[in-house]
């Protein structure tokens, strides 16, 4: 196991992303975090870059390349949400969160795969959602950019496969996070009773399923989508 490669991932100064980090920590790998505003998790080397702009991840990559080396491990995990019914939906909160959600894994991606094709070897991994498969209303715009994220992991999975380059999709479904926790508790029992599981993930439990396609073992596992949900979205 080569597990002081070095690893990037998008948003990992907090929630999903920042437990994406410190797993990779704690197993020995050199990590990166890019974050708009905060810090990444101790042992981590923190870059400023908002995943909307081409210059700015440029940027962020030429940095954490100086400091740690190529990057070989790539997370895409930044996102956000505007939810609202279609009814209701401005073109702001649609474009916004596809060109952050999407337009960011694209712009990420790309970036990474130059590295990952001189050394032959490399690992993405795309953080969708449940909801890009089951659906949720007044989240059109969040489904359908996390959704797209299928057919970006499997296309590329066409053009990268044969250069030892993985692309796969991890899709959380309730997370225990400070959004949940806020959440009524009447509202909490609801969508614990639609959870096969009966009860949310947590972080740490996406993070594991991240570091081990990012390892050795899942080298043969590419243009997958690996549900975290409890079950909630069986047969999507």
């Amino acid at each position: 196991m080569s597990a002081d490669r070095v690893v990037l991932v998008t948003g990992g100064n907090r929630g999903i992303g920042r437990a994406i980090a410190e797993r990779f920590v704690r197993d020995g790998y050199r990590v990166a975090v890019t974050a708009r505003s905060g810090e990444g998790p101790e042992g981590t080397l923190t870059v400023r870059a908002d995943v909307t702009d081409a210059a700015a991840v440029d940027a962020a990559f030429t940095e954490v390349e100086q400091k740690l080396g190529p990057i070989e491990i790539l997370v895409a995990n930044a996102g956000i949400t505007k939810d609202t019914l279609l009814m209701r939906m401005s073109e702001d909160d649609f474009d916004s969160v596809v060109s952050t959600n999407l337009g960011g894994t694209f712009r990420v991606v790309k970036r990474a795969s130059k590295g990952m094709l001189r050394a032959r070897f490399g690992r993405v991994v795309l953080i969708s959602s449940v909801v890009g498969l089951l659906g949720s209303a007044g989240q059109v715009n969040s489904a359908a950019s996390k959704s797209a994220l299928v057919g970006f992991a499997r296309s590329l999975t066409r053009e990268l496969g044969a250069r030892g380059i993985t692309t796969n999709v991890v899709a959380p479904g309730f997370i225990e996070t400070d959004m949940t926790a806020e959440l009524p508790e009447e509202t909490q029992k609801q969508y614990k009773a639609s959870i096969p599981a009966g009860r949310f993930a947590t972080a740490d439990e996406v993070a594991g399923v991240v570091t081990w396609l990012a390892s050795d073992d899942a080298a043969y596992i590419s243009g997958a989508v690996i549900p975290v949900d409890g079950g909630l979205g069986m047969g999507h």
